[in-house]
């Protein structure tokens, strides 16, 4: 089924509706990435349109960028189509030089980044960290003691940043039944069975007693991580998560238009994954890592926080991870909801389900935001031609 048959009609056809029992399936994803707030509650994330971060287009050509994939050679055309892109933008030292939109989008449509907002959250939370509103070091019971009697017992707030709590979640995008589909209903964006009781994510929370390992071990990827720590932050600040993220970020940072949010049926935030944004806000989240937390020379995140991330992250817990196998051979880290690949010019970068992303490079000044629907939700062969499409993007604008 095409695009333009997806939810065309009044009322649409039965084969081209778009509903929570398959909106993250394609095809009906390249419709729901870019309306999810008419299929799930929401709530708004602020703008300020008096003070917008411009970006200036700047005149370099990308369209040279060749590079070799599974014996293959891809062009930059070749590589948006087969990731499946729905929009990318390119920043080299502050300025557009690439700006592509397919699936209908254009410069003001907000697209779901999925799990690209966690890396918000990691900034946020740095923020607050620097305000001393949260500590790193404390544990997740001084501010949620009704976790007490759950495998969070024990784990620090640095534990939930890095993902690295010993829980028995198994996170199958997969599967069709267990805690993974409570944790969807929960949140709203599964349709309950007939006679089931609603629930909501923090009352989520108390479910998952059971642990599977130490605290500050391996990497463990475990969204529900971050939606509590998105509690934290709420009752730390005394203040509702979407507010905080667009006081202390989405404002400052000079976002252009509003974000939106996600939230069950309570109000709580999918911190974990439900943001939607335009593409070129998500590249300003990019630039201001790229920027090490400044905007025009103003700090908005902490010059510290942004060098822990690059830093600081432990790669023998991302080793023993059970994210490595989708990034093989790459070294390695994540820390404060951010993958960091290191080397001598370290690249941040977000990931989200279905091909969501953005890269920052601090070193060469470079950011690529990518909005995808691909069918897969998590796929190896995507994974790596979309790292690959990005190093050959990067290593053309640095310079070779």
């Amino acid at each position: 089924m095409k695009r333009n048959e997806l939810m065309a009609g009044f009322p649409p056809s039965a084969a081209g509706q778009v509903t929570l029992a398959n909106w993250r399936r394609a095809p009906f994803n390249k419709w729901s990435f870019t309306h999810l707030r008419e299929l799930i509650p929401s709530a708004g994330i602020a703008a300020d349109p008096g003070a917008v971060s411009q970006m200036p287009v700047a005149g370099v050509e990308l369209e040279g960028v060749e590079f070799e994939f599974d014996g293959s050679r891809y062009d930059l055309g070749r590589f948006l189509a087969e990731t499946d892109t729905d929009g990318m933008l390119v920043l080299r030292a502050d300025r557009i030089v690439h700006e592509h939109y397919g699936a209908g989008m254009d410069a003001a449509t907000p697209h779901f980044f999925a799990s690209v907002t966690k890396s918000v959250l990691g900034l946020v939370a740095g923020i607050l960290a620097g305000r001393g509103t949260i500590d790193a070091g404390a544990p997740v019971t001084d501010w949620i003691p009704e976790v007490a009697e759950t495998a969070w017992a024990g784990a620090t707030l640095r534990d939930l940043l890095d993902m690295r709590v010993g829980i028995r979640f198994d996170e199958d995008y997969l599967a069709t039944s267990g805690a993974i589909i409570e944790y969807r209903k929960a949140q709203g964006w599964d349709p309950l069975a007939p006679g089931e009781e609603p629930s909501d994510l923090r009352s989520f929370f108390r479910t998952l007693t059971a642990r599977d390992g130490p605290h500050a071990g391996a990497f463990h990827y475990v969204s529900p991580n971050t939606d509590l720590l998105g509690w934290v932050i709420e009752r730390a600040a005394g203040r509702r998560y979407v507010d905080l993220v667009s006081e202390l970020l989405w404002k400052p940072m000079g976002a252009a238009a509003d974000a939106y949010v996600t939230v069950d049926r309570l109000g709580a935030p999918r911190a974990a994954g439900g943001m939607c944004a335009t593409l070129r806000d998500l590249a300003r989240i990019g630039q201001l890592v790229a920027n090490r937390g400044r905007r025009d020379g103003k700090e908005v995140v902490p010059a510290d926080w942004i060098e822990d991330i690059l830093g600081a992250g432990d790669p023998s817990a991302w080793d023993a991870g059970d994210f490595a196998p989708y990034f093989p051979g790459l070294d390695a880290h994540y820390r404060s909801k951010w993958y960091v690949r290191r080397g001598a010019a370290p690249l941040a970068f977000g990931v989200g389900v279905y091909g969501q992303n953005v890269f920052a490079d601090p070193e060469n000044g470079i950011v690529i935001a990518k909005f995808s629907s691909q069918a897969p939700p998590l796929d190896e062969r995507l994974i790596a031609l979309t790292m690959r499409g990005v190093e050959s993007i990067r290593h053309h604008l640095a310079g070779g």
